[in-house]
């Protein structure tokens, strides 16, 4: 091993037999495979000279590492990577400083690396840690790569703690499987946090993620995702024949107060909830929130007070009614992955809105109405309506029930004029069936009796056809008189206020 680190060859110990070489699922190796672990870090911590024309380096695959290996505090300079290696004690790392480290399908107990410093990457690919990761503070210069990996919790429940861990650009975690929680508040990633095909689960707390504060430069996934070691990420396709496994949520996922650059992706995911569990999305801010988990979430969804350019979503991605909270939520575009109707669409909103609450409504109209979708945006209006007559008192339903059936609400100006014909019609009848009443001054000119114009003057505000104050009318005639003008006000002035709404689309 000594003489491999000075020439930055590999150190392979391997027999050469599959099942004998695997370090996670294999027979207990030999003394001749195993190296003390005070050896390797007097390598990295106090190395000896590369030989000439060479770079040192620590590379060994297939080895078993006896004892605790305590980089803690120091400086690693050499380049390093493990392969296939067991460690048979945790490894300790915290306040590390180092270049770039690669250990690749080793199993170890824990590893302790609170505040380590690593300029370049740090990859744990298809790693089984059974006691936890402790990242807490970590600073990594370019990227995080957890593909594959298995991690079970420590003895206070969690899994992966790296609450305040800096990476420089991207944290790759798909396809990895954590038993406990997996903590990142007010972590900070430099480019996207990818957990595509990714089972999480936490049956002894709260959060199965716990990503409160995080601060994403470019995308966050939790959806679908394929064996990544042969590549592939982001939103490129699965090859052909590929195994693709959902998004796993067993446990409660907070991203409350996270900000998240370009998106977040929310698709082929499957959470699972229970007692006080949820998916909380509490004060996001992003500029695209995809939220198509194939099915709907086993528990509450909260989206109060999130703030997101555009929101695509299903007509089967949200839970059921009583379970999903859009208080104070805000979207600027609306679109949908599949048929979302308009009638399907009011319905979410009465399912999000046990009290009535007009902000979701207003929210849904302004969406629907910035793209071009007016009509859509009016219908959403007078549910709104519909849906406050139902929170006012006896009076106050009456009154709006007659308002929605003559000219719903303002929001169908159209029903006035209907309304205003059909009036006219019934007194024009009315006024011809009954004899011509007197002039109101029998000694001067009056025009010739017409009930039609007359129906109509008695409709029509401010226009004087000549009709209304020529004649006197006198008993029942005169309360249809004097009704005719009350609906005639009221159905000009509530067909004036549609139409201001029509050309004001701003209100």
């Amino acid at each position: 091993m000594w003489r491999a680190f000075r020439e930055g060859r590999t150190c392979d110990l391997r027999t050469g037999r599959p099942a004998e070489d695997d370090p996670l699922e294999g027979p207990a190796w030999p003394a001749a495979r195993t190296v003390r672990a005070r050896t390797v870090a007097q390598l990295l911590l106090d190395p000896p000279p590369a030989a000439p024309g060479r770079v040192a380096a620590l590379k060994l695959t297939g080895v078993r590492v006896s004892g605790r290996l305590s980089l803690a505090g120091g400086t690693v300079t050499p380049y390093v990577q493990l392969t296939d290696c067991r460690f048979d004690e945790q490894v300790l790392m915290q306040e590390c400083r180092a270049g770039s480290m690669r250990l690749v399908r080793c199993l170890l107990p824990r590893l302790e690396a609170a505040r380590l410093q690593v300029t370049g990457d740090l990859h744990l690919p298809q790693c089984v840690v059974t006691g936890g990761i402790r990242m807490t503070d970590a600073q990594i210069g370019t990227d995080l790569l957890l593909n594959q990996l298995t991690v079970r919790r420590d003895r206070n429940s969690r899994a992966v703690a790296a609450d305040g861990l800096t990476v420089g650009q991207d944290v790759d975690a798909e396809l990895i499987d954590v038993t406990g929680e997996f903590s990142l508040r007010s972590a900070r990633i430099g480019g996207r946090l990818s957990l595509r095909g990714s089972l999480l689960r936490n049956p002894y707390g709260r959060y199965a993620l716990n990503a409160a504060r995080v601060s994403i430069e470019h995308t966050l996934y939790l959806s679908a995702g394929w064996n990544t070691m042969e590549g592939g990420a982001g939103d490129t396709r699965p090859p052909a024949g590929a195994e693709v496994r959902d998004f796993v949520c067993e446990g409660g996922l907070r991203l409350d107060d996270g900000r998240v650059g370009n998106a977040v992706i929310i698709s082929r995911a499957r959470f699972r909830l229970v007692d006080e569990q949820q998916v909380s999305l509490r004060r996001l801010q992003t500029p695209e929130l995809r939220f198509t988990p194939g099915a709907p979430p086993e528990g509450p969804v909260m989206l109060s007070g999130a703030r997101v350019g555009k929101l695509v979503d299903r007509r089967d991605s949200w839970p059921a009614a009583g379970q999903l909270d859009l208080s104070g939520f805000g979207y600027d575009e609306l679109d949908s992955a599949d048929d979302f109707p308009l009638r399907a669409r009011i319905d979410w909103l009465h399912a999000a809105t046990p009290e009535y609450s007009p902000g979701p409504y207003e929210r849904l109209a302004a969406a629907l109405r910035s793209g071009g979708e007016d009509a859509e945006a009016r219908e959403v209006l007078l549910a709104k309506q519909r849906r406050r007559r139902e929170s006012l008192p006896v009076a106050g339903r009456v009154w709006g029930f007659l308002q929605d059936v003559t000219v719903g609400y303002g929001y169908r100006p159209g029903r006035a004029a209907v309304w205003m014909a059909v009036v006219w019609a019934l007194g024009a009848v009315y006024f011809a069936a009954h004899r011509t009443p007197p002039p109101t001054d029998s000694g001067g000119y009056h025009p010739h009796w017409s009930p039609a114009l007359y129906a109509l003057d008695l409709l029509l505000p401010v226009i004087d056809l000549g009709q209304d104050n020529a004649w006197r009318e006198t008993g029942v005639s005169q309360w249809v008189a004097s009704a005719m003008t009350l609906i005639g006000w009221m159905l000009a002035t509530t067909a004036a206020a549609g139409a201001s709404r029509l050309l004001r689309r701003g209100t």
